[in-house]
C-alpha cells in the first residue's frame, strides 16, 4: 500500500494532523503533493539511486516530501533542524544530495550552506523565499497531480546523531522494485503491533529520526493516521491520545521519566485507555521507569533494539520482560553473537560487543573504513552496531553500554550506564552522564555530570547525596567519584545523549 492506493478509498480522511496547530493533512493531499513532487524531481532530471536532502522540523509537509523521494526511487536524507552552518554542509555534500528542501524559520541556515554545496542543483524554500532558493509551494504547483510513469521504491539514507563521533550516513540497499512491495520493518510492524487502517499513531520525537520517519510512513500504508507532535510535552502528550484516541505510539526512557515526573493528579487527568501499544527504543530505560510504566499504563509497554543500520531487530513485549527485566528482547531479524575483542564468541552472562549474523546489508556512505570497523574481525560477515552486552540462558539480550563508553579504571571496566540508571531515578535528578575523567593513578576514574530539577541544590550537599544514595545500590567502584553540575545536558531530541561533548571537556586534545 502507499498514499494513493489509500487516497483511492478513502480520499478525505487524515493521513496528518499536526498536534499544536490542529492541521489536518488528507490522504487525497498526501498523494497529490507527494505526486507533484515526484514530478519536480523527475523534470530536474533526478534517476533512481539519485539523493536529496531536506531539513526541517516536524513541518506539515514533511512526509509528503518523504513520500515523493520514496514514490521517486530516490535516496532521501532528512537532518536534524537543529544543526549549524558546518554539520548541515557536511551532511548535504556528503550524500550527494542533487535537491535540498528547507523551510522559511530555518533560512538563516539552510542559505549559509550554498557555497559549500555546489553539488545541489535545485534549492527550494517552505513558507516563504530566501536567496538562492525557489518556493518550494510555485514550483510543486506547476506539476501534475497524477503519478509519474516509472514509480519505484527509494529508501531513506539516514546520518547518526553524532552522539560518538561526526555523523555518518548509513546506506540501505534501494531495491527500486514496486512501491507495494513490503518491506522487512513493514512486516515487523505488522506482525508485533497489528496496526489497522483504524489505527491512530503519535509520533512525538523529530521526524528526520530513523524510527520516527520509517514507523510514521508504514502506518501510513496501512491507512492510518499519523498525529505529530511539533515537539513532546509531557502533558501536552497524555492530551493527545485522549483527544485523538491514538492506539499506538514510539517513545523513549527520557519521555517516560519526564512523564512519571508530572503530578498524580495531571497523570490521572487524561484517559488514555485507548492506547494498546506504547513502543520504546533509542536509549536503555531503567529498570524502575519501565516497571512504573508498566505500573501505570498496564501491560502495553513494548520495547525493540535495533539500528538505522537495519542489521538486526530484536524484540521484547511486557509479559517476557517482567520475566527478564532489564533486557532488550530476543532476535527476530539477525542472529546474536556477544564476542571478545577477537571476535570469538562468549558464553551466556559474559561482557563483550554486540554482532548481528545474517542481518540486514548496509554500508557508511563514503566512508570504507567505517563500514569495515563495523564488521566482526574474523570476516564471517557480521556486523555490530558498537553496543556492548550479554545474552542470558534463554537468549534474552541486556545492554551494558556503548563500547567507547566504557571506562578503565585500575585495570577494571566499568559501565557507565549501571549508575546512570541508579540516578537517573532520584527524585532531585532531571537528567545524567556518567563517564571516565583521567586519573594519574588509576587511568580513569568515574566522574557523573547531573542536571538537577533545581539548580538551587546544586552543590556539596548534593553532590554527597547522590554518591551515596548510588553506593546504596552498586558496588563503589562502578559509582561517581566526584559529581558536576549542569542547568541542561546536551541530549538529542531521540534521547540520546552527547556524552561525548561531555567528556571531551575533561580529556586534553590529542
Amino acid at each position: 500500500m502507499h498514499p494513493g492506493a489509500i487516497a483511492a478509498v478513502t480520499p478525505d480522511k487524515p493521513a496528518v494532523i499536526m498536534a499544536g496547530s490542529g492541521q489536518i493533512i488528507t490522504f487525497r493531499e498526501l498523494d497529490e503533493e507527494s505526486n507533484r513532487l515526484a514530478h519536480l524531481f523527475r523534470a530536474a532530471g533526478l534517476r533512481p539511486g539519485d539523493h536529496i536532502a531536506f531539513m526541517l522540523a516536524n513541518h506539515p509537509r514533511f512526509l509528503a516530501i518523504a513520500w515523493a523521494a520514496h514514490r521517486s526511487g530516490l535516496y532521501y536524507t532528512p537532518v536534524s533542524s537543529r544543526l549549524q552552518t558546518d554539520e548541515l554542509a557536511y551532511i548535504v555534500g556528503n550524500c550527494g544530495a542533487r535537491v535540498f528542501i528547507s523551510s522559511a524559520d530555518l533560512a538563516a541556515v539552510a542559505t549559509s550552506i550554498t557555497d559549500a554545496t555546489p553539488g545541489v542543483e535545485l534549492r527550494l524554500m517552505l513558507d516563504g523565499v530566501a536567496p538562492g532558493f525557489e518556493s518550494y509551494e510555485e514550483a510543486v504547483a506547476k506539476q501534475p497531480v497524477t503519478p509519474i510513469d516509472d514509480e519505484c521504491t527509494g529508501a531513506d539514507m539516514l546520518y547518526s546523531s553524532g552522539t560518538t563521533g561526526r555523523p555518518k550516513g548509513v546506506k540501505l540497499a534501494a531495491t527500486h522494485g514496486p512501491l507495494d512491495e513490503p518491506g522487512m520493518l513493514f512486516k515487523l510492524i505488522q506482525g508485533l503491533f497489528a496496526p489497522t487502517p483504524d489505527s491512530v499513531y503519535l509520533s512525538p520525537a523529530p521526524l528526520y529520526h530513523a524510527a520516527p520517519l520509517r514507523y510514521s510512513l508504514t502506518f501510513q500504508r496501512l491507512g492510518a493516521t499519523v498525529v505529530v507532535m511539533e515537539r513532546f510535552d509531557a502533558e501536552q502528550y497524555l492530551a493527545l491520545v485522549e483527544r485523538y484516541g491514538v492506539t499506538h505510539s514510539q517513545l523513549v526512557p527520557t519521555m517516560f521519566i519526564k512523564m512519571l515526573k508530572l503530578p498524580e493528579e495531571t497523570r490521572a487527568k487524561y484517559d488514555i485507555s485507548s492506547l494498546q501499544y506504547a513502543i520504546h527504543a533509542a536509549a536503555p530505560c531503567p529498570v524502575p521507569v519501565k516497571e512504573q510504566m508498566i505500573d501505570w499504563w498496564g501491560p502495553i509497554v513494548h520495547e525493540y533494539y535495533a539500528g538505522t543500520e537495519g542489521n538486526g531487530f530484536l524484540y521484547v513485549g511486557p509479559e517476557d520482560w517482567l520475566r527478564h527485566k532489564g533486557t532488550v528482547g530476543r532476535s527476530l531479524l539477525g542472529i546474536v553473537h556477544i564476542c571478545d575483542e577477537d571476535g570469538n564468541d562468549l558464553p551466556p552472562g559474559e561482557h563483550g560487543t554486540i554482532y548481528f549474523e545474517s542481518g540486514g546489508r548496509f554500508e557508511y556512505h563514503g566512508d570504507p573504513d567505517k563500514t569495515r570497523s563495523s564488521q566482526d574481525p574474523l570476516g564471517r560477515g557480521w556486523t555490530t552496531l558498537g553496543d556492548i552486552g550479554y545474552l542470558d540462558e534463554d537468549g534474552f539480550l541486556y545492554l551494558t553500554d556503548r563500547r567507547s563508553y566504557m571506562i578503565i579504571s585500575g585495570g577494571v571496566n566499568i559501565y557507565p550506564q549501571e549508575a546512570e540508571n541508579v540516578l537517573s531515578v532520584h527524585p532531585k535528578v532531571a537528567d545524567v552522564a556518567v563517564f571516565g575523567v583521567p586519573d594519574e593513578e588509576m587511568g580513569e576514574q568515574v566522574k557523573a555530570v547531573v542536571e538537577p530539577v533545581s539548580m538551587a541544590e546544586a552543590g556539596p550537599a548534593l553532590e554527597a547525596e547522590l554518591i551515596a544514595y548510588c553506593r546504596e545500590q552498586l558496588a563503589h567502584y562502578k559509582c561517581p567519584k566526584s559529581v558536576d553540575f549542569r542547568a541542561e545536558l546536551p541530549r538529542h531530541p531521540t534521547g540520546k545523549l552527547y556524552k561525548r561533548l561531555l567528556r571531551d571537556e575533561y580529556w586534553p586534545r590529542t
